[in-house]
């Protein structure tokens, strides 16, 4: 039997469905959002439908209206992107009964779902997205909420989650972190990973631009996924891919709405003048970029060229989810200058900036350290910073630099 592997998210939801009419969870295929939804609603009365069932998706289209009398709430509508006409037909549904956690829906278009629920269901809809699995839900750890830069903070999280080598976060890095592969429902990662790419392509991105052609696409995939964890440049992977920039802002564009990537924008302020403008790329699942870039194992994925910025990738998506599993908006920025002074992420927490280094190294030297001076020019005043690395344990390089472990985030 499949073991069903715990979201953080689960509290959330049910807390948010005893005052909201509507539920939207939205985020990237194969993340687990009907599964999950399915396992919070056993024993109840909800009902269940998905559009991909092309029959049930041209009745919504349809005759809306007949839909919902044939599925009445509760219930879960599963892909509701391939039916934007339900949104307005739900919104007088609500209107006319307003019953908390009457409607679940889910969908793999996160901006254009939010598009629609903002259009049509302000103020009955609470909107959640849902990533691929921290490590601690992995794992089966305590969620640790949002991640504070504080002593307490990261001495709580690291006597509540496993600790790990660096051979052995590689491992998890290069398998990934879908739920699928990490359940063992599926044990061939790189047929896994092939019918993911396939399937998306066929279905997310010709439905977001039908013009799409299949191979080029494949390609900008691959070459996007060499890119991660570096500041965005266009021009440079039109150049190698043969095509105009225009073309690469549109896939770009495509792989944003659909939740393959997504950016870290620069830290900027009128007193920091000299910051780059371009914002850096991260891939949604470090698994789906080691199968992109060809590494054929953990052990080459740690060796090889791509370590540092696939590592970086795994400990910002880490932290990133600490926050959206609360349905909070990351407060993460990057910072960098023209002089090529770096701060790999910056926390803004209660009115404090707080410079963040990624490091692959098991030793860290105060010297990683030696560009959070930078924020002292910014309009509010650096807190502590950390850098975070494969160290054992936490620790302290100065009265302001802590050390935390990757493997407790």
């Amino acid at each position: 039997m499949i073991r069903y592997l715990k979201r953080a998210v689960e509290t959330l939801i049910l807390e948010l469905s005893g005052e909201y009419p509507v539920i939207l969870l939205a985020g990237p295929r194969q993340t687990g959002k009907t599964r999950m939804l399915q396992f919070l609603a056993g024993g109840t009365a909800r009902g269940y439908v998905s559009l991909d069932d092309l029959t049930e998706r041209s009745l919504a289209k349809r005759d809306p209206a007949m839909f919902l009398q044939m599925h009445p709430a509760p219930v879960l509508i599963d892909e509701v992107q391939y039916a934007p006409e339900l949104f307005s037909q739900i919104k007088l549904a609500v209107d006319k009964n307003r019953v908390p956690g009457a409607y679940w829906l889910t969908g793999s278009q996160p901006f254009r779902l939010m598009k629609l629920a903002g259009e049509s269901l302000a103020g009955r809809v609470a909107v959640l997205h849902m990533d691929a699995l921290s490590r601690r839900e992995s794992l089966g750890a305590p969620p640790g909420g949002p991640l504070a830069v504080s002593p307490d903070d990261l001495r709580r999280r690291a006597a509540s989650c496993a600790p790990e080598t660096t051979p052995g976060i590689y491992r998890e890095i290069w398998r990934g972190a879908l739920p699928g592969l990490v359940s063992g429902e599926f044990t061939n990662r790189d047929v896994f990973y092939s019918s993911y790419v396939q399937t998306y392509i066929e279905r997310d991105v010709r439905d977001i631009f039908a013009g799409a052609d299949p191979v080029a696409f494949s390609n900008l995939l691959a070459a996007v996924a060499c890119r991660t964890g570096q500041e965005l440049n266009v021009h440079e992977i039109a150049k190698d891919l043969g095509v105009g920039d225009t073309s690469v802002r549109t896939g770009l564009g495509v792989l944003e709405k659909s939740d393959v990537i997504y950016y870290l924008h620069p830290y900027s302020a009128n007193t920091l003048k000299r910051v780059v403008k371009s914002p850096k790329l991260y891939f949604f699942d470090t698994g789906l970029v080691a199968y992109l870039t060809r590494w054929s194992s953990p052990d080459t994925l740690c060796a090889g060229a791509m370590s540092g910025a696939v590592f970086e990738n795994w400990v910002v998506s880490e932290i990133r989810r600490t926050y959206t599993q609360r349905g909070v908006e990351p407060p993460l920025w990057y910072y960098r200058d023209r002089d090529g002074k770096e701060i790999d992420l910056v926390i803004e927490q209660d009115g404090l900036l707080h410079p963040v280094e990624i490091k692959k190294s098991a030793q860290p030297k105060i010297d990683m350290a030696s560009s959070f001076r930078m924020l002292d020019r910014a309009p509010l005043p650096r807190g502590q910073g950390m850098v975070v690395c494969m160290a054992e344990s936490i620790g302290a390089l100065s009265s302001d630099v802590l050390v935390f472990p990757a493997w407790a985030i």
